[in-house]
């Protein structure tokens, strides 16, 4: 599932980059997105679809436009 690439991901950067980095976008609730991850690798089947759909449906944009910023930033 992508939601746990994507959480994985800003474990690593975070991790990478010494907790320096994600803090200057704050309007992205960093810590949620990498929990996600952790919830959807080892609670699978105990998943609540619908909530699952809503992170996607109401938060997915937000946090693409915003690692597009990041990605502008750093070069």
């Amino acid at each position: 599932m992508q939601l746990i690439a994507i959480g994985q991901g800003i474990k690593d950067v975070d991790k990478l980059t010494n907790k320096e980095l994600l803090i200057n976008y704050s309007n992205i609730p960093w810590r949620n997105i990498a929990g996600i991850r952790d919830i959807l690798s080892h609670n699978y089947f105990n998943l609540n679809a619908e909530t699952v759909f809503g992170i996607l449906g109401e938060n997915i944009e937000e946090l693409k436009k915003t690692l597009e910023t990041i990605l502008k930033d750093l070069k």
